[in-house]
């Protein structure tokens, strides 16, 4: 079996990806998986299919697919900046039209045929991609949102253009009465541009948002491999037997290749140090707090910063091989394996859209069977697609969001798109990564334990004094609460993995690490070999991390501590802030996360992940619900679909409340988006709705889903 990845064009809602994910499967021997928010299918197909077959098998669905571009070919026109184009254009031709049809004190001579110039570009032009799919939709016997939008503006704009040249609305002086009156129609006066492009230009504003939210959705992958060095001193043999750097591009390393990392660099290959000893940062990767020291023989890895002294480092692992490229993967997988959410209005328009179709052409045939004139049967019909054409709908979704996501935006939470807010309604556990989320990310001294007759500041200003030479971050957070009063020290040493040592007022300082550590890193102070005290250094806890945690169980939540960091260290932190030692998961590696997020999830559990950290993009990608810090990596926010910009755990709760008040507010705009146009429909099939009063109704519901929508200003955080 072969695996390849198609980029597809043409899909408008879940339900084409789901059909172009049905027809791939029908192929002998094929699985497919299409996500629509990526707008790839990764695809597993044995020899006897070749990749010609599966774009073929794509485009008899109606739609477009290619193997992924090559990195020097230019890129394709973007989707979003055609939509904001088409978006644009049609608002500015919209408003005039609107503001005619509903105002007659502005209806001048001739108006009329000013709103068919404007209206002409935005319904055929501005609505293509409606037009579109619905021929794309009906040539293979299917209907969407996407048909009724179609047929609704269409059917509106072809009544006006015949009322306009072979009825009575053409002629010069007639006017638009904005009436409500309940009656049937028998003249051909009237005209209903305003509908037509109304329903187009709000459509297409939500279309324009939801693409929007899509086109960052492979920004995870390239920001993870980004992190990589891009260049690397590579040490060659010369001519005259010495050793000299030659610096080079990352992509020319090869295996067993000898490297230079000098101290702020970053590590350019999985590998082995030779020479030199350092403390290598690895927090980004692995979520282990302390950075840790290395020697020779000491394995290293690809992307982690050396924050110490010189290295020599030979490479093991290099291009697809690294933990780095591999946790690309993973990121990855976990997107294609996410479940698809159906929009509420796609699934409903399966039934909804062709029932519609049918009662307005049932309406048709019934009132010109009964002797009707054709004027009075046709105004009926398109009474039924006016009353049902979904203008309030897709206003249902983006305004909501909008408004959801601006007032995100001021409490500092970003939500990407509108796909995610099922996924917070549901979930039931929430998995808190420790370093950077739940604690400050940051060492620092958490405990002076001064042996008997030793002062506490005697301890601390010794380790200060012989430590403020050293580079290491242990070293940096003693140093910290001893800025001002820092004794000179000579002779100093540092022994990687075991501590410093140095003369301090003619006394031999030492500071190395003690055997076992309860809570932290535990180092011991010794002066002239004998131990004075000893110093515990932790990753604080953030001071609102409790807080959150009870905000998170007052949801109905269960917080997990999930963490790369060692167990005693995980099982301190998770004391602090109320979360039970059965609920912490410790020395868990990036692949170890995601096959944790899995486990809850085969368990029956609906999961959040909250992260900051390149370690946790895949498990981000994995949850059900992903929430990144705001103040972590750049790959952790891309793979998630919450940012807590502030950084603050306590944002999260937040976040949850909002998304799911949001996702309230969009229900019942959909409720009553439906409501309003199937409580018209047996006027309209009645004949006893005109267009004008559907139109009005339609626009009452338009008015009622923005002002619903608007409640989300109100929303009030629950953090000071």
């Amino acid at each position: 079996m072969a695996t390849t990845e198609l980029e597809l064009t043409g899909m408008t809602c879940a339900s084409c990806a789901n059909r172009i994910e049905r027809k791939l499967n029908k192929l002998d021997g094929v699985s497919a998986s299409v996500n629509y928010a990526t707008e790839t299918a990764r695809v597993d197909f044995p020899d006897s299919v070749s990749t010609a077959d599966l774009i073929g098998a794509v485009e008899a669905a109606g739609y477009g697919a290619s193997l992924p571009a090559a990195a020097d070919q230019p890129p394709a026109p973007d989707a979003v900046d055609e939509l904001r184009h088409r978006l644009v254009v049609s608002t500015l031709l919209s408003i005039p039209v609107i503001a005619l049809a509903m105002v007659p004190p502005w209806q001048f001579t001739n108006w009329q045929w000013l709103s068919l110039t404007l209206a002409a570009p935005v319904v055929v032009w501005g609505g293509a991609q409606f037009h579109r799919a619905a021929w794309v939709n009906a040539r293979h016997g299917a209907t969407t949102m996407d048909t009724l939008v179609s047929v609704g503006t269409l059917a509106a704009f072809g009544w006006s253009v015949y009322a306009l040249f072979w009825g009575d609305a053409g002629r010069p002086g007639m006017t638009h009465p904005f009436s409500f009156a309940v009656e049937r129609a028998h003249d051909s006066s009237a005209i209903y541009l305003e509908a037509a492009v109304g329903v187009t230009t709000f459509l297409l504003a939500g279309r324009f948002i939801e693409s929007r939210s899509k086109r960052s959705a492979g920004a995870a992958l390239r920001a993870l491999l980004d992190l990589g060095a891009k260049d690397v001193a590579v040490l060659r043999d010369a001519p005259d037997g010495q050793r000299h750097e030659e610096r080079v591009g990352i992509e020319t390393l090869v295996v067993g290749d000898v490297f230079v990392v000098r101290p702020g660099e970053k590590i350019a290959t999985d590998g082995v140090v030779v020479d030199g000893a350092s403390a290598v940062d690895a927090a980004l990767l692995t979520g282990e707090s302390v950075p840790v020291d290395v020697g020779p023989g000491a394995a290293v890895v690809g992307a982690t910063a050396n924050v110490g002294g010189r290295l020599v480092v030979r490479a093991t692992r290099v291009g697809a091989e690294t933990q780095l490229a591999q946790m690309a993967r993973l990121v990855a997988e976990a997107q294609h394996g996410k479940a698809q959410v159906q929009r509420l209005a796609d699934r409903i328009s399966g039934v909804f859209v062709p029932v519609v179709i049918g009662l307005a052409v049932a309406t048709l045939g019934f009132w010109l069977g009964l002797g009707e004139e054709p004027s009075a049967a046709f105004t009926a019909a398109v009474a039924v697609l006016i009353i049902a054409c979904p203008c309030a709908l897709g206003l249902a979704t983006p305004t909501a969001l909008m408004v959801g996501t601006g007032r995100g935006a001021q409490l500092g939470i970003l939500l990407k798109g509108p796909e995610i807010l099922e996924a917070t309604r549901m979930v039931d556990v929430v998995v808190l990564d420790k370093t950077g989320t739940v604690t400050t990310g940051v060492m620092a001294v958490s405990l002076v334990q001064p042996v008997e007759g030793v002062s506490p500041d005697e301890v601390v200003r010794l380790a200060a004094a012989v430590e403020q030479a050293s580079e290491h971050p242990i070293a940096a957070a003693i140093v910290r609460i001893e800025p001002e009063r820092l004794a000179a020290v000579t002779e100093f040493v540092s022994t990687p993995g075991v501590g410093v040592r140095g003369i301090v007022e003619g006394a031999v300082v030492e500071v190395r690490r003690a055997e076992a550590a309860t809570q932290g890193t535990t180092v011991d102070v010794l002066r002239d070999g004998t131990r004075i005290g000893s110093i515990v250094v932790t990753d604080e806890v953030k001071p609102t991390s409790g807080e959150a945690i009870a905000g998170l169980r007052r949801l109905g939540l269960r917080p997990v501590l999930l963490t790369g960091d060692n167990e005693a260290a995980a099982r301190s932190v998770a004391a602090d802030v109320g979360i039970g030692v059965d609920d912490v998961i410790s020395g868990v590696l990036p692949a170890g996360k995601v096959a944790v997020v899995k486990r809850l999830q085969a368990e029956g559990n609906v999961v959040a992940m909250v992260g900051d950290g390149v370690n946790d993009a895949a498990a981000l990608a994995q949850a059900d619900l992903g929430i990144a810090m705001g103040t972590g990596s750049d790959v952790a926010i891309e793979a998630s679909d919450l940012t807590l910009v502030r950084g603050d755990l306590r944002v999260a709760v937040d976040a949850i409340r909002l998304s799911r008040r949001t996702l309230g507010i969009i229900r019942g705009n959909l409720f009553w988006a439906f409501a309003y146009n199937v409580a018209g429909l047996p006027l309209a099939a009645a004949g006893l709705l005109n267009p004008m009063l559907a139109g009005g109704a339609m626009a009452l519901s338009s008015v009622f889903v923005v002002l619903n929508s608007q409640r989300l200003r109100g929303f009030r955080s629950s953090v000071g």
